[in-house]
């Protein structure tokens, strides 16, 4: 296990999901975390889980709504304050559509409310770099720190609705970009691509949508569990040589890989772009036994050829405007 002791991290969107899973796992490795979310409560319980566990660190949960710019300055200015203006890890995770992709991926954008945008890209975006500003201004002068974006395949390829695509593949963007900034800083920027995740919302959608299609459910029961990201990121957080990755696209089973760990129930996730996931897709799955797991395609290739796969589009209602 990585020994985060004396690590000053942030998780945003932490109360449950991939963040929750991230916090507890940089938490149970020692690192001293700061945790967010609207709901209190909910924050209270991801430190209580972490107290139950023994971990090392500490939990600081921040009521904080990330689409408020004063509840985010408050934020960091209270991290500064109490740190002496240290912090080592942002991790880039708040993101309030969920609900509002669920109850609304069967119409065409067009049809959509035209709040939909800010729905999907204000949380999920424009306070991403809102928090990038405020980290990078404690980094900078320490010349060190790394921060870290929670993005998808749904940069390069469509997934439930436009803006989530647009979001995501601006987020890639945007850790490309500022690592270019800050890289006489020593500062690194990096995009982390999870696979299928088995989140609370996911397991529930599942288990009550019998009609999803047998590869969709291949690809979630051979998911990660929503700790594993943090997993990863403990790793990253103590490589040494973290600036030559800098404003690249990372997934999380490539560093399983590098770094030889396994998710918390000892298994090994199915990489997205392995040839057992390929024929999964497919339905081939009388196949996909006999494909050893090490068989993957380029990460460098698999970015070029995942906008023109050939994934089932949610179903779409016939536009009102028609």
């Amino acid at each position: 296990m990585p020994n985060l002791g004396g690590k000053v991290c942030l998780v945003t969107g932490a109360s449950r999901g991939i963040g929750r899973g991230i916090a507890l796992q940089l938490i149970t490795n020692g690192a001293t975390c700061y945790i967010t979310g609207r709901d209190l409560s909910k924050l209270e319980a991801v430190k209580n889980e972490a107290k139950l566990r023994g971990a090392g660190g500490h939990c600081i949960p921040v009521q904080c709504d990330h689409s408020k710019d004063n509840d985010i300055k408050e934020l960091f200015n209270k991290i500064s304050s109490e740190q002496n203006g240290t912090l080592d890890l942002l991790v880039n995770n708040a993101y309030s559509a969920v609900m509002y992709i669920v109850n609304n991926n069967d119409l065409n954008f067009w049809d959509q409310p035209e709040s939909g945008w800010d729905e999907i890209n204000n949380v999920g975006l424009r306070n991403h770099f809102l928090c990038s500003i405020q980290a990078s201004r404690l980094m900078v002068p320490k010349r060190r720190g790394l921060i870290i974006n929670i993005s998808s395949v749904g940069g390069v390829i469509y997934f439930q609705t436009a803006a989530y695509g647009v979001g995501k593949a601006a987020k890639d963007r945007m850790a490309k970009d500022c690592a270019v900034e800050l890289k006489k800083y020593n500062v690194a920027y990096i995009s982390l691509w999870p696979g299928p995740v088995k989140t609370e919302l996911v397991s529930q959608e599942m288990e009550k949508s019998k009609l999803a299609k047998p590869e969709i459910r291949w690809m979630f029961n051979n998911g990660e569990s929503t700790e594993y990201a943090g997993k990863a990121i403990s790793h990253l957080l103590l490589d040494k040589d973290i600036m030559r990755r800098s404003g690249q696209i990372l997934s999380t089973t490539d560093l399983a890989s590098e770094f030889e760990f396994k998710d918390i129930d000892g298994s090994h996730p199915v990489s997205m772009r392995s040839f057992k996931t390929l024929f999964a897709g497919v339905g081939l799955f009388s196949v996909v036994p006999y494909i050893p797991s090490c068989l993957k395609i380029p990460f460098c290739i698999y970015k070029i050829l995942l906008p023109l796969a050939k994934l089932p589009a949610p179903y779409k209602k016939d536009s009102k405007y028609e």
